[in-house]
């Protein structure tokens, strides 16, 4: 079996993508399997088991978004690092990927780099949830108000009520909840959270401090926007 940590799984049905996509994340050292449609996507999971699944939001058996909730709602798949491709740029595209469980997206044309650094960040932080799940709890926990983070086992909790964030999500709220006060650009979250170059041009980090805030309940407003910089927990 392949190694999941090393495994991307991609799924578009235009070939030259396939074929793009396939080159430059096999020169960077991961397996990959391409599939033109929803339903091959669904077949090869168990087989493959990939860390990663690169997913366009447009196929020509079934949509994207629900390949995602097939994928999130099998215990097996449930913990697979989903990048949604979209060829428009529409903030609702990105909001529905999010709401079925999309963890990142890039939108086409995209930069080939770009992509290939998500990737490897998001296999990165899916190993972290993983092995995560089987560790001891080490008693170690950051709060902020009524939030509560494990920081071990990868779990977080609103007003005692557990809830569930994905990878880059927890991520980005433990780093924020460790260092309230202190203002990070998007620069710092890019490479903190992302793992990914600082001079990187995308507008990710706004889109899923958004998610994240909507997430939060009654403590949305904790994350504060630091206009023309990026952003910080209230101190």
């Amino acid at each position: 079996m392949k190694d999941p940590q090393e495994s991307v799984l991609i799924c578009d049905d235009e070939q030259a993508f396939l074929d793009l996509l396939s080159f430059n994340l096999g020169e960077a050292g991961m397996k990959t399997e391409a599939v033109a449609t929803g339903g091959e996507a669904l077949r090869l999971m168990h087989s493959f088991r990939p860390a990663v699944v690169i997913l366009d939001l447009m196929l020509p058996d079934m949509s994207g978004t629900d390949v995602c909730r097939r994928l999130r709602s099998d215990p097996e798949t449930a913990d697979v690092g989903i990048l949604m491709l979209t060829a428009r740029g529409d903030e609702y595209d990105r909001i529905v990927g999010f709401e079925v469980g999309a963890d990142d997206y890039v939108v086409k044309p995209f930069s080939v780099r770009e992509v290939v650094l998500r990737v490897k960040a998001l296999a990165r932080r899916t190993l972290e949830r993983r092995l995560a799940r089987d560790s001891l709890d080490g008693g170690r926990r950051l709060r902020y108000l009524g939030l509560e983070v494990d920081p071990v086992r990868h779990r977080v909790f609103i007003d005692g009520q557990e809830t569930t964030l994905r990878p880059l999500e927890f991520k980005l709220l433990a780093l924020l909840v460790e260092h309230p006060g202190r203002v990070f650009s998007r620069a710092d979250l890019l490479e903190d959270v992302w793992g990914m170059p600082r001079d990187l041009s995308t507008r990710t980090v706004d889109t899923h401090v958004r998610r994240l805030r909507s997430r939060l309940g009654q403590y949305e407003h904790a994350i504060e926007t630091v206009a023309g910089f990026g952003y910080r927990l209230g101190s």
